[in-house]
């Protein structure tokens, strides 16, 4: 994989806070693109931002919200003519996820977050993609998707939902160019696991994931020639 075929491709990552997506921005920006950086935390995008340098803008938004995802697509293609790849690497979990504890206001606040918040970002960008006639969203999942597990009943409703998103979006838009992809981790020391009601040892998260794996499984994925899609990437960590 050459770090030149991301040369000059624009890319937004939505959650390039922290976590997976922000090991994602540093390695596409050293790849060469041009990166278009947003999230909730101002503060840790403009951090970021003077880590990396050049050919970075930073968009303070919320996922949630329609009009400022909206905002962010428009500046992106004011500042650089077109919009290569998205990548949404938002998501949340909460303590509280058993059914017991789980409230309605909990429910929807992760959905929200974890599902709403990636259709806003496909429904805003799907008009670039198709006036271009190329164009690759990823959608970073969980392998909670694949199987129940410990990340609560939310959690997991809202990873099966990217799955319907991304597959039934590439169905619906294959025929113009668009390309759709779901990166599926299992455990990764991320600041997220943290939120578990009992977070793992010291023990799981030496043998855990890490977020540079999922980078590289993005970079992966966007480096792959136009003529392949790659659906769905389970990763796994060995020996957990």
């Amino acid at each position: 994989m050459s770090e030149q075929s991301l040369q000059d491709k624009v890319v937004i990552i939505v959650g390039a806070s922290s976590g997976m997506g922000k090991a994602t921005a540093v390695s596409f920006h050293k790849a060469g693109a041009k990166l278009v950086i947003a999230a909730r935390n101002e503060k840790a995008l403009n951090d970021l931002a003077s880590e990396l340098g050049g050919d970075v803008i930073v968009f303070p938004a919320d996922a949630r919200d329609v009009d400022a995802i909206e905002k962010l697509i428009e500046k992106t293609v004011q500042s650089y003519g077109r919009i290569d790849t998205l990548i949404y690497a938002t998501g949340t979990n909460i303590p509280d996820r058993s059914l017991e504890k789980l409230t309605h206001e909990t429910w929807e606040m992760m959905l929200a977050v974890n599902a709403t918040g990636a259709f806003n970002c496909t429904k805003a960008v799907l008009p670039v993609m198709q006036s271009q006639k190329d164009g690759l969203i990823i959608y970073i999942s969980s392998v909670s998707a694949k199987r129940a597990d410990v990340s609560g009943v939310s959690y997991q409703a809202s990873k099966h939902a990217l799955t319907g998103l991304a597959h039934g979006t590439y169905l619906e838009q294959k025929k113009n160019g668009i390309r759709t992809s779901l990166i599926m981790p299992g455990l990764c020391d991320t600041p997220l696991v943290q939120q578990r009601p009992v977070p793992p040892s010291e023990t799981e998260l030496k043998k855990a994931l890490q977020p540079q794996d999922v980078a590289d499984a993005c970079l992966y994925v966007v480096t792959a020639p136009s003529r392949v899609r790659i659906g769905e990437l389970v990763m796994e960590p060995a020996g957990l």
